[in-house]
């Protein structure tokens, strides 16, 4: 969802806190962030590791950085959903869904950031965690406000029960466990909405 493709001399064209934070979502991506290395980001961002602590004071600060920008690519989703769906609710879901559902090729291959970040970070003090705590925090209060207006009897089971599907097919999808997992998660997520119909 925030894959990034690099392409030849499109580093160079960016400025440095970009440059980095480039670097530091493709390496957080594919090996890690414990694995990886603020040299190693400096490499890639093609700048030094001095000009890192410029910018981020320390690595701890940049991982909360980028999970800042993957927070808000989510939160947008949740804007594009009632912007193009207005006063419609169910529909409002049902986009939200499908963003995630046409995101798991992606997830498939490097995980969901959220997920993997959480697993590297145990400490709830971590200003990453934190960043992941209070996004969830949003986005449940948002999704729990959208089950309300769709005359879910049960809004806030109902956000719950969504909550475990989107990121259960996240799961699923990067593990390979469950076949077709966008197809069933835009089945299951149908089937809680159908609810206010009975």
């Amino acid at each position: 969802m925030t894959a990034t493709v690099r392409r030849p001399g499109r580093v160079a064209k960016l400025p440095p806190r970009e440059r980095i934070l480039d670097a530091a979502e493709e390496l957080f991506q594919s090996e890690g962030i414990r694995r990886v290395g603020v040299q190693a980001i400096a490499e890639r961002a093609e700048t030094t590791k001095m000009a890192i602590y410029r910018h981020f004071a320390t690595k701890d600060a940049l991982v909360a950085e980028w999970l800042r920008i993957v927070a808000a690519d989510y939160q947008a989703a949740f804007d594009r959903a009632e912007a193009e769906h207005p006063d419609r609710p169910r529909e409002q879901i049902l986009a939200l869904a499908r963003f995630i559902a046409e995101g798991l090729p992606a997830i498939s291959y490097r995980g969901c950031p959220f997920i993997n970040s959480l697993a590297e970070l145990p400490d709830r003090s971590h200003p990453a965690r934190q960043v992941i705590e209070e996004h969830k925090a949003l986005q449940t209060r948002r999704l729990v406000g959208m089950c309300a207006a769709a005359g879910l009897p049960d809004p806030e089971q109902a956000a719950a029960e969504i909550t475990f599907v989107l990121e259960g097919a996240q799961v699923s999808a990067h593990n390979g466990s469950i076949a077709q997992p966008g197809e069933r998660l835009m089945r299951i997520v149908e089937g809680i909405l159908d609810r206010a119909n009975r």
